[in-house]
C-alpha cells in the first residue's frame, strides 16, 4: 500500500465542521411503539399486525416487518386467526377499536401518551358543549385520529392564520382549541394569537398540546442554525415533526436545509460550498442513521463532529400491562 498517496488523499479532503443537535432521534412515545410491536411479537409470535406504519421511518418499519411484523392499511385486511393488531403511534379514530371489538380482535394500542392527551382534551370540551377547533395538517394520521374522538363535524380544522380569520363558529362563547403534537412552535403560536384575537373567550389545553420531543428538537435546531451554512434533518418525508425541523433551520439562520432518509441520499454536490453543517434526527429516526450519514459523510469530507447539547432527555413511557407482565415475570 502507498502510505504516501493516502496521506495526499487525506489532505485533498476539504474540512468540513458538524454540528450535531441534541436532543435529536427517537422520542419517547416513538420508543414504546416500537418496543410494544417488538415484545408483542417476543410473546405472541408472528405475524403480529400494525394498522398503518407504527411510527413514520421506513428503516424501523423495514426491521420490524423483518421480525414478524405485518403492516395493514386497514382492519378487513387482517385474518382471524388471534394474532394481536397493534395501532400506530400516531392514534386512532373511535371507530378502529370499536371496529376490532366486534370483530373480537386482540388489540394493542400504541399511541403515543401526549397523543392520548390530546384526544382526552378533546372529549373533555366536546362534553363541555364546546365546539373544538383543532390545529394541525389535514390528512396527518394524528389529524384523522384526534378528529375521530368525537362525531363528525364536531371538530374544525386550521391549518393558518388565514384559516382562522374565514372561520365561522356556531356560538364564539363556547370555543377550544387542541392542536397536533409535532407541529412547528412558532407558526402554532402566531395561529394561537389569531385564534385568541378573535375569539377572546376560547379555552385552550392545560398545558401546551405540542410535545416535549418536538419542542426540544425544534429548539436544538435553532441553536445551530445560526452557526451553519447548512442542516440536514434524518428523517421520512411524511413525519411531522421531521418537516417541521427543516423549516425552522432556515428560518434561524441556516441557508439551506435538507430532510433526507438514508446515508445514500446525502447529495454532495448540494454539500460542495458548505464549511459548517448542522445534522439532526426527527422524533422517529434512530441514532444509527445519524451515524451512517456521518460516517458517509466523512469518505469523502475531513470531518470535525461536535454535539451541541440544549438539554438532556429522561422521559419514559411504560408499555402497556400485558407485555410488561411478561418481561417482569421473565426477569
Amino acid at each position: 500500500m502507498d502510505k504516501t498517496k493516502d496521506c495526499i488523499n487525506m489532505t485533498d479532503k476539504q474540512p468540513l465542521k458538524i454540528y450535531l443537535a441534541a436532543p435529536r432521534g427517537f422520542c419517547a412515545g416513538v420508543d414504546r411503539a416500537i418496543q410494544i410491536v417488538e415484545l408483542a411479537i417476543k410473546k405472541y409470535g408472528a405475524p403480529v399486525y400494525v394498522r398503518h406504519e407504527i411510527v413514520h421511518n421506513k428503516f424501523v418499519v423495514e426491521n420490524l416487518r423483518a421480525q414478524g411484523a405485518v403492516f395493514v392499511d386497514e382492519l378487513d385486511e387482517i385474518p382471524d386467526d388471534g394474532q394481536p393488531v397493534i395501532f400506530s403511534a400516531h392514534g386512532v379514530p373511535k371507530k378502529v377499536p370499536e371496529n376490532a371489538a366486534a370483530r373480537n380482535m386482540f388489540y394493542i394500542d400504541a399511541t403515543c401518551p401526549l397523543v392520548s392527551k390530546v384526544h382526552k382534551e378533546a372529549e373533555k370540551h366536546h362534553k363541555a358543549g364546546r365546539e373544538v377547533i383543532l390545529i394541525g395538517h389535514v390528512g396527518h394520521p394524528e389529524v384523522i385520529g384526534t378528529m375521530g374522538q368525537l362525531p363528525a363535524g364536531a371538530v374544525r380544522l386550521v391549518e393558518t392564520v388565514e384559516d382562522v380569520a374565514a372561520l365561522t363558529v356556531a356560538d364564539e362563547h363556547a370555543l377550544a382549541y387542541c392542536t397536533q403534537t409535532t407541529l412547528s412552535i412558532d407558526d402554532t403560536s402566531d395561529i394561537v394569537d389569531a385564534l385568541k384575537a378573535r375569539f377572546p373567550h376560547i379555552e385552550g389545553p392545560f398545558k401546551k398540546d405540542i410535545c416535549y420531543a418536538t419542542t426540544n428538537r425544534q429548539e436544538a435546531v435553532k441553536e445551530i442554525a445560526a452557526k451553519v451554512d447548512a442542516v440536514l434533518v434524518i428523517g421520512a418525508p411524511n413525519s411531522s415533526n421531521s418537516n417541521r425541523l427543516a423549516e425552522v433551520a432556515k428560518t434561524y439562520g441556516a441557508k439551506k436545509s435538507l430532510l433526507i432518509q438514508r446515508a445514500h441520499d446525502v447529495d454532495f454536490d448540494w454539500l460542495a460550498d458548505v464549511t459548517t453543517l448542522g445534522i439532526t434526527a426527527g422524533a422517529s429516526a434512530p441514532e444509527i442513521l445519524v451515524e451512517e450519514v456521518v460516517a458517509a459523510i466523512s469518505k469523502a469530507r475531513a470531518v470535525d463532529v461536535e454535539e451541541v447539547i440544549l438539554r438532556e432527555e429522561n422521559v419514559v413511557f411504560n408499555v402497556p400491562r400485558i407485555l410488561r407482565d411478561n418481561e417482569e415475570s421473565a426477569a
